[in-house]
């Protein structure tokens, strides 16, 4: 395993000598002792990036996006080690970091190395006798913070378009979950990316996290993270004017009408729930089902959340790991702490699992709770594999529950009625809205959120925008300019 920051191509130790342990989730043993990065680092590591910025962004954007593609073959030819990896880290099960977080990496990466020489500027239609035109310009040095629970995809759809357009970066993965961030920097030195066009930074947000954002020498920062930490960026970020892109919580709304298909509701409504142990911003959280069905589908759904296997996440029968940290599974159990106290009544789950196998690790149930609309679990962000259930009369009545959150990242609905699907994707508020499926995203494809979900776009041409600033250039062709001053 890679443990050093990795800073103007090279890895080395943090100035203070200072180190992080990382912890594997399922039996909690101490996998590796990484480099903490502090502010003296990140100054290190935004003074490398600047200096290869004025090399870099020369660059033509058909080399920009051959490395990119480069990378994405090499993420594959290590997709076995990569999975492997990314499971004892986070949690992730074997099966899904193997189909679901490798591939959908190494898809991101060659989808912008497609994308680099192909983003296009505009002519502006003007007056007569004058040719304007728009380019896009990278924005210089971009600072990244990204999430421990997708660590591996997130490099990719941060670092993708910001590579892309042209700029260089400095990137903090969690402190919890940095090792296949690291390894993805040894790829990227291998297959050919110029010192200091990418630079890794594993510490703490207070540190290294906060000085990212309030460095004066980076133009923008993304963050994907809570929403009260989103929330300090943009103060933070207040300062020295930079851009700031915040993919923050959400408390996706997944409504099941009378007329769905209720086997493919009950599968694709635990997919929404329990990937990744329930840890993903755009889970479906809240279960809003339509009176005529609910019962037959609790029922059904309540078993198959009771027969969903957990246990080691690098066997690959195992259906559900554990919780990333304990720290984690802790804060998701006071949740359901809040429901009893509530009154609210939990169908299925709501404890760590029995047995000896799982003692060690941060293990959680699949749980299933009827809660009052109001209550904190219906309303605020577990992040865990703990999902809400309402039911409703009406169509007007399901919007109301389904828009009452202050989120706005992801929903979804199942429904036969095709009118009824494109005027609730209408009415959503939601800055994704699946439709007989859930959580499925794709490169091209923009994802991010409205109110505490955030602003800004990953993915698809909106990230390429997200990472360029428009310049105007006005061409005087053929135009007498009137003479204003002076005696003509």
């Amino acid at each position: 395993m890679q443990t050093k920051l990795f800073i103007g191509g090279e890895f080395v130790d943090g100035v203070d000598g200072a180190t992080i342990d990382v912890y594997d989730p399922h039996d909690g043993s101490l996998l590796a002792e990484v480099a903490e990065a502090r502010a003296a680092d990140v100054d290190r590591a935004v003074e490398a990036a600047t200096k290869a910025f004025e090399t870099w962004r020369h660059w033509s954007a058909e080399q920009r996006g051959r490395l990119l593609l480069k990378l994405a073959d090499s993420i594959e030819e290590h997709a076995e080690e990569l999975a492997l990896l990314e499971t004892r880290d986070t949690g992730h099960p074997i099966r899904d970091t193997r189909t679901l977080d490798v591939p959908r990496t190494a898809a991101t990466f060659r989808y912008f190395g497609g994308m680099a020489d192909k983003f296009q500027g505009s002519v502006i239609p003007v007056e007569r006798g004058f040719l304007d035109y728009v380019v896009r310009e990278p924005v210089g040095v971009v600072g990244q913070i990204v999430p421990w629970n997708f660590p591996l995809m997130f490099t990719s759809w941060k670092m993708g378009p910001a590579l892309a357009a042209g700029n260089t970066v400095v990137l903090k993965p969690s402190e919890l979950t940095p090792l296949s961030t690291l390894r993805v920097a040894e790829l990227m030195a291998e297959v050919g990316f110029p010192p200091g066009v990418v630079n890794i930074v594993t510490g703490y947000g207070a540190t290294a996290g906060a000085r990212i954002v309030q460095h004066p020498g980076i133009g923008k920062v993304s963050f994907t993270g809570s929403t009260a930490v989103g929330q300090g960026i943009a103060r933070g970020a207040a300062d020295t004017l930079k851009r700031v892109h915040l993919e923050l919580g959400g408390k996706g709304a997944n409504i099941v009408y009378g007329d769905a298909d209720l086997d493919a509701a009950v599968q694709g409504s635990a997919f929404a729930i329990f990937h990744n142990q329930g840890q993903a911003c755009i889970a479906g959280s809240r279960l809003i089902l339509h009176e005529s069905v609910a019962d037959e589908f609790l029922d059904r759904f309540t078993a198959l959340a009771g027969s969903v296997r957990l246990g080691d996440p690098k066997e690959p029968a195992t259906q559900m790991g554990p919780l990333t940290s304990a720290m984690h599974r802790d804060r998701v159990l006071t949740y359901l702490d809040a429901a009893r106290d509530e009154g609210d009544e939990i169908l299925t789950g709501g404890k760590a699992p029995d047995g000896a196998e799982f003692a060690a690790g941060c293990y959680l149930e699949p749980t299933v709770i009827e809660a009052d609309p109001a209550h904190r679990v219906a309303r605020e962000e577990v992040f865990g594999p703990v999902v809400a259930v309402h039911r409703f009369r009406t169509d007007e009545e399901a919007l109301q529950i389904a828009n009452s959150v202050e989120y706005g990242l992801g929903g979804g609905l199942w429904t036969r009625d095709l009118s009824r699907a494109h005027k609730v994707a209408r009415e959503l508020r939601s800055g994704m809205v699946w439709v007989n499926s859930y959580k499925r995203v794709n490169p091209g494809s923009p994802f991010g959120g409205v109110g505490r979900s955030g602003y800004g776009r990953e993915m698809g041409f909106e990230a390429m925008h997200e990472y360029t600033e428009a310049k105007s250039v006005w061409i005087n062709v053929d135009a007498e300019l009137p003479k204003l001053y002076g005696q003509g």
